[in-house]
């Protein structure tokens, strides 16, 4: 098992910034591929970035290219989501999730396996 909590979220301006925390405990955080998804109200939840558990490679939604970045620190046991230029359809619950996806997987939900509760970011207009 592996429990994920999510910090750092809150109310921001168009064009300011936030960084998102997970902290992860349970089995062994360098085993997992970290994610992080968002819901916003009456839509799907959405793939935002991940970051590969071995060589740390990144992967990130068109939506976001550019203007967020994903990082971990596994002597942390923490991955981080640094969001900068917020607009306001970034307003949404955004969610850490761990897992092993390969290929197109580690876009989708149903590539992780455990869930934090989410934080909300909220991003006025």
């Amino acid at each position: 098992q592996v429990q994920l909590v999510e910090s750092g979220g809150g109310l921001v301006q168009a064009g300011g910034s936030l960084r998102l925390s997970c902290a992860a405990s349970g089995r062994i955080f360098s085993h997992y591929t970290m994610g992080w998804f968002r819901q916003a109200p009456g839509k799907e939840r959405e793939f935002v970035a991940a970051i590969r558990r071995d060589i740390g490679v990144t992967y990130y939604a068109d939506s976001v290219k550019g203007r967020f970045t994903i990082s971990r620190d596994n002597a942390k046991n923490t991955v981080y989501l640094q969001m900068n230029s917020l607009k306001p359809e970034d307003t949404a619950v955004y969610y850490c999730a761990a897992g092993a996806p390969s290929g197109s997987r580690r876009y989708a939900r149903n590539g992780y396996d455990y869930w934090g509760q989410g934080t909300q970011v909220t991003v006025s207009s």
